[in-house]
């Protein structure tokens, strides 16, 4: 039998059976909130801010020169590249074997980012201890600066704020509410698949509406559903009729 579903029948569908499209809504968005708080380990950022600058000496002091700043902001895609090759990442894990990771972990973990038009850059990491985390890109932004001197020849890298390692910040993952609202458009969606698929596969016809939309037929009789309890006493102590067929007498109960 081939079934043509269009909109209408769809929206009614879902209508009727829209107990099964929540009772799954909620089961998985509550399985979501559980996996994503008891059975996920937090993850935790640190950062630390360093600034590109070579103020330029005059007399009485030292002014800075937009050429030289040009320079500068210039340098930074330059510098993003240097940060993350073997050579540093190297220095930092023989300068602080504690850190218990290797080079090549810490070119994939660090991430280096900058504003366009100013001179500052920002060095995160991220782990499932954020103590671990905050050593570990102290270490490379120290690393870092004390090499730029030796590998550009110029002395412009400069630290300006650390990582705190004593302060606990909440972890920047995973974000409960946001996996909690993915979870329930994907359970809201798999509870309507569902209840299409149960329909397709379902082939009994129930009412008349049925009739005319499966088989294209009008309903000429309907024979109401009728319960053990809706049969009085009277009826059921009666005994079968007989009545005379061509064929015989047949039994009417």
């Amino acid at each position: 039998m081939t079934k043509e579903l269009d909109l209408k029948l769809i929206v009614s569908l879902i209508r009727k059976k829209l107990w099964i499209v929540l009772v799954i809504g909620v089961i998985g968005t509550a399985a979501i909130g559980a996996y994503s708080t008891w059975f996920t380990k937090p993850v935790y950022q640190a950062y630390t801010k360093l600034i590109v600058n070579s103020p330029v000496a005059k007399a009485g002091g030292f002014q800075l020169d937009l050429n030289m700043i040009n320079t500068n902001l210039s340098l930074i895609n330059t510098y993003k590249e240097i940060i993350k090759t073997p050579s540093i990442m190297s220095l930092v894990v023989e300068k602080h074997p504690d850190i218990d990771v290797s080079p090549e972990q810490l070119m994939k973990g660090i991430r280096f980012s900058s504003v366009n038009g100013t001179q500052v850059v920002t060095l995160y990491y991220q782990d499932t201890d954020y103590k671990r985390a905050a050593k570990i890109v102290n270490s490379v932004s120290q690393v870092f600066q004390l090499q730029i001197p030796k590998i550009m020849k110029v002395d412009n890298v400069y630290l300006l704020d650390m990582a705190d390692a004593d302060k606990m910040p909440s972890p920047v993952k995973p974000d409960i509410a946001l996996n909690m609202a993915i979870g329930a458009v994907v359970s809201v969606l798999l509870g309507i698949g569902l209840v299409l698929l149960l329909d397709y596969f379902d082939d009994s016809i129930r009412t008349e509406d049925d009739v005319q939309h499966y088989l294209m037929l009008p309903a000429l009789v309907s024979v109401p559903y009728m319960k053990q309890g809706d049969i009085t006493p009277k009826q059921r102590s009666q005994p079968p009729q007989e009545k005379d067929t061509k064929a015989g007498v047949a039994r009417v109960s």
